[in-house]
């Protein structure tokens, strides 16, 4: 007696096969989703903190002599020339931040708001006011928070 054994998958066999990837897709994915998110706003902290050090910077070198400063919006930082922002100045430099991060508060000199301004001071690099500035994601949050010397720090 002769016994063949048929060769391949069964249906069942890959129906369990696309029902294990499909579980497998549900539980990766979001975590992918994530990982993302967090280097965004690593990435747009840094951002910031170098912004703020950079403006600093060109206010303590007295370039054309001038201070500098940096105006602060839920979805961009602007570095401005002066004591005041003023929207459309050509010599304004934009920094865009990356969906789904935003600069959620903006607590300067008291004040919190979602906007907020500040320059430095030619020559002592000293901030015009001080405070914190977060950044968020949904589930995230991230402040900065710059002293009276012009110290900037990240929690």
């Amino acid at each position: 007696m002769i016994k063949s054994y048929k060769k391949g998958m069964a249906l069942i066999e890959i129906l369990l096969v696309i029902v294990i990837i499909g579980i497998l897709s549900l539980i990766v994915f979001p975590q992918f989703s994530k990982i993302r998110e967090n280097q965004i706003l690593k990435n747009t902290v840094e951002d910031v903190v170098s912004t703020l050090h950079s403006t600093q910077s060109q206010s303590l070198a007295s370039i054309d002599s001038s201070q500098y400063g940096v105006h602060f919006q839920s979805d961009k930082i602007i570095i401005f020339k002066g004591q005041i922002f003023s929207e459309g100045a050509l010599g304004n430099k934009i920094i865009n931040i990356t969906s789904p991060i935003s600069i959620s508060n903006v607590t300067l000199g008291g004040v919190s708001s979602t906007l907020g301004d500040l320059y430095f001071e030619r020559l002592s690099g000293m901030p015009s006011k001080i405070g914190t500035v977060t950044i968020s994601t949904s589930s995230v949050s991230k402040i900065i928070t710059i002293s009276a010397t012009g110290a900037v720090s990240v929690n």
